[in-house]
């Protein structure tokens, strides 16, 4: 596959008012989501088939492809409705019909009842997400693990979010085709979209993952919620069948009571979507991915984020849907508004933090090597050597030897290194760093294509250090990870 990046038609752009909405409703939704430090990175938002407003955070850009995590389910479940129009394969068919050789010899009968159908809408009738167990099997086989775990309900009657599910979806598709699920969707429907060089993790046998790791930027977000909007049809091509768009985003199982107040987590499933109120329906991801999808306003949103607040999120965008319900077709631009909205899109950012731009122990501690005490960071040591208006800290530690990483003083510097693990060779970071007191240093790495941002603050005392260390976000509730360490000297 061609991995040159080449130019790829945008989305028409368009004025929010040529469009049918008040650029101050667009204004008041960048003004509650900074109010209420939601974590945004990115924003785009589509009216009639025009972009009528999008922004960056800064130092995220548009070029940037970032993670979905989640979200990439909707993409698994679309590959799917594909294959099942090619006749590839029916939503009836057994799971265990797949995999003769991984499944157990003597199936449980809910296991022998499921079929893709129950994957799909995340009702296979177990009681736990499947994939922890799956990800630790021996001898990475993802689907002998997921055949084996106990099936304690009917498939279809329980609903529970289990990742593994999508997994085998992904697994299912490669069966049948002979192609990964990346490849099977190249030519059907990230080529058709403009959606150029989508990166995908893989099991440890060579599967897409499914259920997680697609990576692709803002604008192939919002491209493929269009896709769903436009029903199936894209460029003057039912890319998709129709009856798919349809089934896909209905309500296939229930997953709480469905009352408006219950909020945006209870209102029913689909296939790989998430049922929302206000008759809307949407894809997600960890952290505040969104694609979410507007029939009855005729619009799309698309967001990458890096937030626990993704219920806040939502209601945020929720506030947008009377400027959107307005029917006329055109309305009269203020130029003031325009004016201010057009001023807030281009000034969005995160600032690095700048406390105190320099102190007097950097000469102490320029260029010392410090050994750190045996740590689950697998980090050995670490030096710090500082210029002008940038710092250089080089780690050396497992499994990645000799790492620099560049941080900006009092502003963001770009660097190239594995900060986390997963099969990419390494993450894009913009660093900073600033005192925060005479003797702590504080370093900032925001990971420009992930929802993550590390902060390393450094306490120096003669001849040591403690290093701790935080995230913005986390699967899990995590404390800071405290290190000491010793100079060489």
């Amino acid at each position: 596959m061609n991995k040159t990046r080449i130019p790829v038609p945008q989305l028409p752009r368009s004025m929010p008012e040529k469009q049918g909405i008040q650029s101050s409703a667009i204004s008041a939704f960048l003004n509650r989501v900074t109010e209420s430090q939601l974590g945004l990175h990115s924003f785009m938002l589509l009216r009639h088939g025009h972009v009528v407003a999008e922004g960056w955070w800064a130092p995220y850009s548009p070029e940037r492809k970032h993670m979905l995590f989640s979200l990439s389910k909707s993409f698994t479940a679309t590959a799917i409705g594909l294959a099942e129009a090619e006749q590839l394969l029916k939503l009836e068919d057994k799971v265990i019909s797949f995999f003769p050789e991984e499944a157990p010899g003597d199936p449980d009968p809910h296991l022998a009842e499921m079929n893709i159908r129950h994957l799909l809408m995340m009702g296979t009738g177990h009681t736990s997400d499947t994939m922890p167990e799956m990800m630790n099997e021996a001898e990475g086989n993802w689907v002998r693990a997921f055949l084996q775990l106990p099936v304690d309900r009917e498939p279809g009657s329980h609903f529970l979010y289990n990742t593994g599910a999508t997994y085998m979806l992904s697994a299912i598709l490669q069966k049948v085709t002979g192609q990964t699920l990346l490849e099977f969707l190249h030519p059907r429907l990230f080529s058709p979209l403009g959606i150029i060089n989508p990166v995908w993790d893989s099991c440890p046998r060579g599967i897409n993952t499914g259920g997680f790791g697609l990576s692709i930027t803002t604008e192939d977000i919002a491209r493929f919620g269009q896709l769903y909007l436009q029903k199936g049809l894209w460029n003057g091509k039912q890319l998709l069948p129709q009856e798919w768009v349809a089934e896909a985003s209905a309500l296939q199982i229930q997953n709480g009571d469905g009352k408006p107040d219950s909020g945006d987590w209870s209102q029913g499933y689909g296939y790989q979507f998430w049922r929302c109120r206000h008759g809307l329906y949407r894809g997600d991801g960890a952290f505040g991915q969104f694609c979410i999808i507007m029939p009855e306003q005729d619009a799309v949103v698309a967001i990458t984020s890096g937030t626990h607040q993704m219920q806040e999120v939502m209601n945020a965008v929720w506030e947008l849907l009377p400027a959107l319900n307005d029917t006329q077709p055109e309305l009269e631009q203020q130029a003031s508004a325009a004016e201010q909205l057009a001023g807030q899109l281009r000034s969005l950012s995160i600032m690095p933090p700048n406390i105190r731009s320099f102190s007097a122990l950097e000469s102490a501690v320029n260029g010392q090597t410090y050994r750190l005490e045996s740590n689950d960071l697998r980090i050995d040591s670490l030096a710090i050597a500082f210029g002008d208006n940038e710092a250089r800290l080089t780690i050396q530690g497992q499994p990645d030897g000799y790492q620099e990483i560049i941080l900006g003083r009092g502003q963001w510097a770009a660097s190239q290194v594995r900060l986390m693990p997963g099969p990419a060779a390494a993450d894009a970071i913009m660093s900073s760093f600033t005192w925060t007191a005479e003797d702590v240093l504080q370093l900032t790495l925001l990971m420009v294509e992930q929802p993550f941002i590390i902060t390393l603050e450094i306490r120096f005392s003669e001849q040591s250090l403690t290093l701790t260390q935080s995230a913005n976000v986390g699967m899990e509730a995590q404390e800071p990870v405290t290190i000491k360490g010793m100079s060489l000297v």
